[in-house]
């Protein structure tokens, strides 16, 4: 199993280079949407397996694991395997490829050359998912930073460049925080227990001789009474950046908008859907795991960050009704601001029930707004503008359409039923719970965070009712007739991310079966770092 693990990084790669070399477009766009096709059913399979052998053992090992030596002189293993906290990132990200794919139909400029970035772009994000070598971490967060650049600044709107130049300014900015960690916790690796001078980049489980960068040997380097505590402190800050840049959480957000608002439809679909997850993801894998002492003491701080997100975004999506152009797409960008807020919330307060909402409003968020986006982008192939306030009686005249916009914006509501309400009412819940936890001695802050924090709530159901009067409802405009019928691929593609959006809304479990036994080992290192800060400040 561990063969088809690596082919699922690299065969979207050479389906890049099949795509590449094809003449016709309609040959280059159906080369896509094989390899995507085959790398998505390779991650079911992969799924299937890990699921089995995880129930069968109830251990949270990492699973079909391959480890050599890729670079011996500094000991870097070219290592890769899956867990609890990769594996349903994995399937939504080969699932929404397929979607991608499909909805990049109806790109008509080189697109042998779109569909080969855009299946570079693919490789990179699960060899981001998969990898757990630091440095081969390091290699995919980068590869997945290029082609997103020139798909944004070649088939992106009329401030193409500037968006792109913006994208690749910030994420490479967080890139240089994160590299100046890694070198940090390579020369102190050598130091702990047991590593007998031995430097490591490893990531988790996977050993290198008696050493793991998660082990209770490496992790009290970083702790209040380690040798590196000041350096703990300023790791956790560093990667904290760097994945909140990724994520994008305020104050390192302001790309996004651009980036969204230019990028063409299918890019959208992926920058939200999937890349924004890379951010959370690093934080639940690198950030608090490798630091949980620092974590602990700086809880508020980033719950703060969290919460200012989650309201800043809401309100800045409600402007948008406000300002003259009236953004369609810059409203969705917005929301995904204010949702991913809660991903950091739910990190912050480091409890169990918050984690797990955390993780869920990820998978959640990527099905909404790749559907969100790809709604606006129906509108917008035939009509060429984006403003709300021209927009009247969408329902009444593709009433197909109308319906499965519903069930988009109002998953990204977060309506009971729908994807977007679990992982958001789990992260509520997990942040009243902090006054037992980290919040301890605390309560009246951790009240007050979780009491604004759900005015987020009320300001989305405003922003998403309003647009959702302004555009779908009363009566159909005459221009409208002038408009291409939907077609099936486009039917299609709603109809998948609708029924998504459905299922992920009632059967929590089918994220939660995969994730409960590593989110469970992780906290045994949360809960113990948590009474070691409680202790020391107490």
């Amino acid at each position: 199993m561990e063969y088809l693990v690596n082919l699922m990084i690299f065969l979207p790669l050479f389906g890049g280079v099949i795509c590449l070399i094809q003449g016709k477009k309609e040959n280059a766009r159906l080369a896509a949407l094989v390899f995507s096709v085959l790398t998505c059913v390779i991650s079911l399979i992969v799924g299937y397996a890990y699921y089995g052998t995880q129930q069968a053992t109830g251990a949270n090992p990492v699973q079909f694991e391959t480890s050599f030596v890729w670079i011996e002189h500094i000991n870097v293993y070219y290592r890769t395997g899956v867990d609890g906290m990769s594996m349903p990132l994995v399937l939504l990200s080969t699932i929404i490829s397929i979607l991608v794919v499909l909805a990049a139909f109806s790109i008509e400029k080189n697109v042998n050359i779109f569909m080969a970035l855009y299946m570079m772009l693919l490789s990179g994000m699960l060899g981001v998912f998969l990898s757990m070598d630091m440095i081969l971490f390091y290699v995919f967060f980068e590869i997945s930073l290029l082609p997103m650049y020139f798909l944004i600044g070649i088939w992106g709107g009329p401030r193409r460049e500037y968006a792109a130049i913006k994208f690749f300014l910030y994420t490479l900015a967080g890139s240089i925080c994160l590299l100046i960690t890694m070198m940090g916790l390579y020369f102190f690796t050598g130091e702990a227990t047991g590593a007998d001078g031995l430097n490591t980049w490893a990531m988790i489980s996977s050993e290198v001789g008696t050493l793991t960068l998660q082990s209770d040997a490496v992790r009290s380097l970083f702790s209040q009474s380690g040798a590196h505590w000041t350096f703990g402190q300023a790791a956790f800050w560093l990667t904290l950046i760097a994945f909140m840049v990724k994520l994008p959480a305020v104050p390192f957000h302001t790309w996004l908008p651009d980036a969204h608002v230019q990028a063409p439809t299918p890019i959208s679909m992926i920058l939200a859907g999937v890349l924004l997850k890379m951010g959370g993801y690093a934080l639940m894998r690198i950030t608090y795991p490798f630091f949980p002492e620092a974590a602990a003491f700086f809880w508020y701080p980033v719950a703060l960050l969290g919460v200012i997100a989650i309201v800043y975004g809401a309100f800045c999506a409600l402007a948008q009704h406000l300002n003259a152009e009236c953004d369609w797409k810059k409203l969705v960008a917005y929301s995904s601001v204010s949702h991913m807020g809660f991903v950091t919330l739910g990190l912050a307060v480091m409890n169990e029930t918050a984690f797990n909402g955390a993780y869920y409003q990820m998978i959640g968020h990527g099905i909404g707004s790749a559907l969100m986006f790809f709604l606006v982008g129906v509108v917008y192939e035939r009509a060429h503008r984006r403003d709300m306030s021209s927009f009247k009686g969408l329902w009444l005249h593709w009433p197909a359409y109308g319906g499965w916009s519903l069930v988009g914006f109002f998953a990204g509501l977060g309506l009971p039923g729908l994807c977007g309400f679990i992982g958001e009412i789990m992260v509520f819940l997990g942040v009243f719970k902090a006054s037992n936890g980290v919040g301890a001695g605390h309560e009246a802050a951790v009240w007050t965070l979780g009491a604004i924090a759900a005015t987020g709530v009320v300001l989305t159901a405003g922003y998403i009712l309003w647009m959702f009067q302004r555009v779908y409802m009363g009566q159909p405009k005459e221009e409208y007739n002038s408009f291409a019928p939907i077609k099936p691929r486009e039917n299609g593609i709603m109809v998948a991310l609708g029924i998504l959006a459905i299922v992920f809304g009632i059967f929590p479990f089918l994220v939660f079966d995969l994730t409960d036994n590593t989110v469970a080992g992780l906290f045994t290192i949360f809960n113990d770092a948590i009474k070691t800060v409680l202790a020391s400040a107490g």
